[in-house]
């Protein structure tokens, strides 16, 4: 299953890094002649209904679909370790906060939804998009850091570092966090597919990268019309939100049972 998901990820990877030497075609060129052709010889995957080759679309919206899922996991992994680990770390007034009223007030609401009011309120965008999926995405590294954090505090090693004298700035950096990484790796990995779907959602309501863009989503939205007369439209760019998103699932789960100790003593047995 790691396999299938690192080789389907690559597959995207060096598909958005190589994009004008794979395809002959801009994302953005139209040609009203050859507009609806099936796929062919000449447009591998078809063309939409203003002639834009799909194949060149699909392959450039990798770009777009990559780049919001490092950016968006990168931006709430951030928030969340600070947030978690000095709730965590500290407890009090200021894990009441954090903990209580804070990530509360964020998870009131579903995350799509926030993010599409917020996208709604300061206008569709790549920046803007990532801001709001990382708003409604940081709460779930918080408080996944929180719980480590709390349960790590309170090792021996923890409480002899403090008691040689160490900062709690080098005890977090040094001696708790390496050793709550691997959940963090794990829900990082899934995330970025959340990510990537949830990029898609606001390009379909039309709240995502503004075209001519070539965004998966919203070329769905564009194919609405023509599901039945030109499938086409629908399938490639339905195959390829589906495949990346299998494919961080894939290293996910795999990244889950490889680093749980209890999967691999179940495993050795």
């Amino acid at each position: 299953m790691a396999f299938l998901g690192g080789l389907l990820l690559l597959g995207f990877v060096i598909a958005a890094l190589s994009a004008p030497w794979i395809t002959r075609y801009d994302p953005a060129q139209l040609d009203l002649g050859h507009r609806l052709a099936a796929p062919g010889p000449g447009h591998v995957f078809g063309t939409d209904e203003l002639g834009r080759d799909i194949f060149a679309r699909v392959v450039y919206g990798a770009r777009i679909s990559l780049s919001v899922a490092v950016s968006v996991v990168g931006l709430s992994l951030s928030v969340g370790l600070l947030a978690g680990s000095v709730a965590g770390f500290y407890g009090g007034w200021m894990d009441t906060l954090l903990n209580v009223y804070v990530s509360n007030a964020f998870l009131a609401l579903p995350g799509i939804l926030l993010a599409i009011a917020f996208v709604a309120f300061v206008g569709p965008g790549l920046e803007n998009v990532v801001l709001a999926l990382a708003l409604s995405g940081w709460v779930n590294y918080a408080r996944l850091v929180r719980a480590q954090v709390m349960a790590m505090r309170e090792r021996e090693f923890v409480e002899a570092a403090r008691a040689l004298g160490a900062s709690d700035l080098r005890i977090l950096s040094r001696h708790v966090l390496p050793n709550i990484v691997q959940p963090v790796i794990v829900q990082a990995a899934i995330g970025m597919a959340g990510a990537v779907l949830a990029e898609a959602t606001l390009s379909f309501l039309g709240l995502g990268v503004p075209a001519p863009a070539p965004s998966w989503g919203a070329m769905l939205n564009d194919a609405r019309s023509h599901l039945f007369d030109s499938p086409h439209l629908v399938i490639f760019p339905a195959a390829a939100v589906m495949l990346m998103v299998l494919s961080f699932n894939f290293i996910g789960d795999a990244l889950r049972d490889r680093m749980d100790p209890r999967t691999r003593l179940a495993a050795g047995m």
